[in-house]
């Protein structure tokens, strides 16, 4: 397998804080890896490090080959970033910002429609970015981020603060990135749900270590589904589905067993319905469900007490 982005044994320690513990991440060429921590996790202590930002204290980072530390500059030629802060002159039309940058970078003046295409862009992008919708400084951003065809995007937050409509056409527009472009993605979010829409890999980190990191539909794939029973007496239901050896979450209406790897659903679900009526409680329905991202992240990454759940960075 192909690396756009390898590190062994990344560490990064700020006095007596150890930010980044020894994280060695791979992430495939052309995928679109989803990257997830909760706040403090060193989520974005990696990143800055990937991009040359700060110095590990420890370890390594290469991109398509290259040593950050040892060669930041062509290194930083194989990326392309979009952080939150924009930074555009909000005075002058999207184009003329990309002219800057273009400028800045000696690439031929054919590159700002290559990229506005990319983005979809060409209609607006003679109109100031102080009238751009979130949406539209996001796309702006994005095609900033692809001049002069970087190999590897970083994108950290791309669909922060877009309405729903503006969230899908992002989804949409990231899914198909590698296959336009060629590019592979990095791609941070604290929305779980549109990176389970949209990464094809992921990377968990948590207390500065990398926990869990694969291909998201094989990871997926290797988790027992659960089975939702729906019954008129949910603690008496739990209870019982707990004495019979099933690792139980409650629910309003009744419990989710979550099945041991390799166990059969359907036989699983049968003896627990039929233990549950022998019982006199009533089941009212039963459905089996594959587990989610969310499920995985919260397997791997528990919070540290039961105040309730920070968000991710």
């Amino acid at each position: 397998m192909t690396a756009a982005i390898q590190t062994r044994a990344l560490t990064r320690r700020f006095k007596r804080h150890l930010a980044v513990d020894s994280v060695s991440m791979t992430v495939p060429d052309k995928a679109v890896y989803g990257f997830l921590g909760r706040n403090g996790a060193g989520k974005t202590t990696t990143l800055k490090m990937l991009l040359g930002l700060i110095r590990p204290t420890g370890g390594s980072a290469r991109i398509c080959g290259v040593d950050v530390a040892e060669n930041r500059i062509g290194a930083a030629a194989k990326i392309g970033a979009l952080l939150e802060a924009h930074g555009f002159y909000v005075n002058l039309s999207g184009r003329e910002n990309l002219d800057l940058t273009r400028s800045l970078l000696g690439l031929p003046k054919t590159e700002i429609d290559r990229v506005l295409e990319v983005v979809e862009m060409r209609e607006n992008a003679n109109r100031r970015v102080s009238d751009y919708s979130l949406g539209m400084r996001q796309r702006l951003g994005l095609a900033r981020a692809m001049l002069g065809a970087p190999p590897v995007l970083i994108l950290d937050e791309p669909t922060n603060g877009l309405d729903p409509d503006g969230i899908a056409d992002m989804r949409r527009f990231l899914r198909a990135l590698p296959d336009r472009t060629g590019a592979t993605v990095l791609l941070s979010s604290h929305l779980l749900g549109e990176i389970e829409q949209t990464a094809t890999h992921i990377g968990i980190l948590s207390h500065g270590r990398l926990v869990l990191e694969g291909e998201l539909g094989r990871l997926k794939a290797d988790l027992a589904p659960e089975i939702a029973f729906q019954t008129d007496d949910a603690p008496r239901a739990t209870a019982l589905a707990r004495a019979r050896g099933f690792d139980v979450l409650t629910a309003d209406d009744g419990l989710v067993a979550r099945l041991k790897p390799g166990e059969d659903a359907r036989t699983a679900s049968a003896s627990l319905n039929r233990a549950l009526i022998e019982a006199d409680i009533a089941v009212f329905a039963i459905g089996a469900r594959s587990r989610s991202l969310e499920g995985i992240y919260r397997e791997v990454s528990p919070p540290a007490t039961a105040k309730p759940q920070p968000e991710f960075a």
